[in-house]
């Protein structure tokens, strides 16, 4: 099955009135964090991602295909923690904490939000936040992490 390459993240240069997606591509985090990677589109159809290093896309985000077409990216529902605490201070705080390990973070105005981990859970609620595990998209703020560049790997693995 030949893949089909998706190569331009940015069409607003190219197409200002911005052109209809021809398919979407839903996928989590990790996958977003990466500028290379094997996904299936919803359609099913199989396509290679590749994208300038240090790039993360974000749901909305669309990218030029190959073949012409405009392929929209849906950030997937997945599984986090949302820590949330009415106290500026302990927000600070708990940014901090996490910031410290590296976590992928994603700020609210009165919560805190992180891919689940019952280890990082334990340590919030020792701080004094009120934590949830739900399922939803995950958009954490760029620039805090490090990611690794998979070639076309299609296999999500922590390192």
């Amino acid at each position: 099955m030949a893949l089909l390459k998706i190569l331009t993240r940015d069409l607003s240069a190219r197409d200002p009135q911005g052109a209809e997606p021809g398919a979407r591509l839903t996928i989590p985090f990790d996958f977003r964090s990466r500028s290379r990677f094997k996904a299936r589109l919803d359609d099913g159809e199989e396509v290679g991602v590749i994208l300038d290093r240090g790039q993360i896309l974000r749901g909305g985000d669309r990218l030029l295909a190959e073949d012409g077409r405009v392929v929209e990216i849906i950030a997937a529902s997945e599984t986090v923690s949302t820590a949330n605490a009415n106290d500026l201070a302990l927000l600070a705080r708990g940014a901090y904490h996490l910031g410290n390990r590296h976590v992928p973070l994603q700020i609210g105005p009165a919560w805190l939000r992180y891919g689940h981990d019952h280890v990082l859970d334990d340590m919030m609620r020792g701080l004094g936040f009120l934590v949830s595990v739900e399922n939803l998209p995950f958009e954490p703020e760029s620039g805090a992490y490090h990611t690794h560049d998979h070639h076309l790997h299609d296999h999500p693995h922590r390192h």
